[in-house]
């Protein structure tokens, strides 16, 4: 049997997509399952003994209808029994119609049905803790009836030299193992996903404050401008506990620095989901536009925590859509002040490093 399990998109949404691939090896331990994603999110893929085969959707892909139409003939050239598209987007559909797989699974989309054998339709809203963006991905495999073989927790594996390397680095920079590690996700994928500079560099400090816990950024190269105002603008006790320079050069070295922290805070994003697939306790902060019950996973008050203006301020939301509220996503982070949060991360912290 030859599956094909396909995502285009970042990387938060490559990796809770791998669950499909984790499931799938489970339930057909003998088949061959390969994965089509967007080539700068592999590294969250590396080593998953559950993907024989990862194929890699290029930008030249992307802007070449040459490149395009010859990926989409290398696929129907594998003759896969079944394809799961769990993108469903433009480009997905035109490789799904193109690949010839003998059955083909997507979420339900008018106009375009007639692609896919079943279209599945989207949940409302979740039904357990999982959070809808698990429970939508499970439902693609539902058509299958393999229930009982379900992987519904995402997973990340690292090798033996990366756990090394990340223990080293720690020990190169003097880190008190004696303490715990609070990984901070001070800046989002963009602007509008980051909470205020402001305001996060008084979380911070919060934590640098009342907690005797080093401290670790994560943030891009290219944003270092925007974490030194953040660092600058931290009390100098929490200054002496943090990190500043303890950063990966690259995906994979931040998954090695990550399984040695003990907790992740912070926007939302692939920093968060990444945590969650080491098994790191999470506290969420969500931007106003992004919908906490798609990303809100495994939320139980206690090790998986998040909070939302829409917590607070739920009147400011109504009859609001998703361009309306990302358009004004400034005004609303403003409203969304740490006087709110830090009741709930004060809760969350002693619960894990208090």
């Amino acid at each position: 049997m030859k599956i094909l399990v396909i995502q285009q998109k970042m990387i938060g949404d490559v990796l809770l997509s791998s669950i499909l691939c984790n499931t799938l090896r489970e339930a057909y331990p003998d088949a061959r399952i390969d994965y089509l994603v967007h080539e700068n999110t592999i590294p969250v893929l590396d080593n998953n003994p559950n993907i024989d085969r990862i194929i890699r959707f290029t930008e030249e892909h992307k802007n070449s209808k040459k490149a395009f139409l010859k990926l989409g003939k290398k696929i129907r050239a594998e003759k896969y029994d079944l394809l799961i598209d769990a993108y469903s987007k433009l480009e997905s559909w035109l490789l799904s119609s193109m690949s010839g797989a003998k059955k083909k699974i997507s979420y339900k989309k008018i106009g375009r049905n007639f692609i896919y054998d079943v279209n599945v339709p989207y949940s409302a809203n979740p039904k357990t803790n999982l959070g809808l963006a698990i429970e939508r991905r499970l439902s693609l495999l539902e058509p299958l009836r393999i229930e009982s073989f379900y992987q519904p927790i995402p997973k990340l594996f690292l090798t033996e030299k990366e756990i090394q390397t990340a223990k080293n680095l720690f020990s190169d920079f003097g880190v008190d193992s004696s303490k715990k590690t609070v990984m901070i996700s001070i800046i989002g994928s963009e602007e509008k996903k980051t909470y205020p500079l402001v305001f996060m560099s008084e979380l911070v400090d919060f934590i640098g404050e009342n907690y005797d816990v080093n401290i670790l950024f994560n943030y891009f190269p290219k944003q270092i401008e925007q974490a030194k105002k953040i660092y600058n603008s931290c009390s100098e006790k929490t200054k002496s506990k943090i990190y500043f320079e303890l950063l990966g050069q690259d995906l994979r070295s931040f998954i090695g620095i990550m399984n040695e922290c003990d907790v992740i805070i912070g926007n939302d994003g692939g920093a968060i989901n990444m945590a969650k697939a080491l098994n790191k306790p999470s506290f969420i902060i969500f931007s106003p536009w992004i919908e906490k019950k798609m990303w809100a996973t495994f939320e139980d008050g206690k090790n998986h925590c998040s909070v939302h203006l829409k917590d607070f301020e739920p009147a400011l939301f109504d009859n609001k859509t998703e361009k309306e509220l990302k358009k004004e996503a400034e005004n609303f982070y403003h409203k969304f002040t740490p006087k709110l949060i830090i009741p709930k991360l004060k809760a969350f912290s002693a619960t894990h490093f208090g």
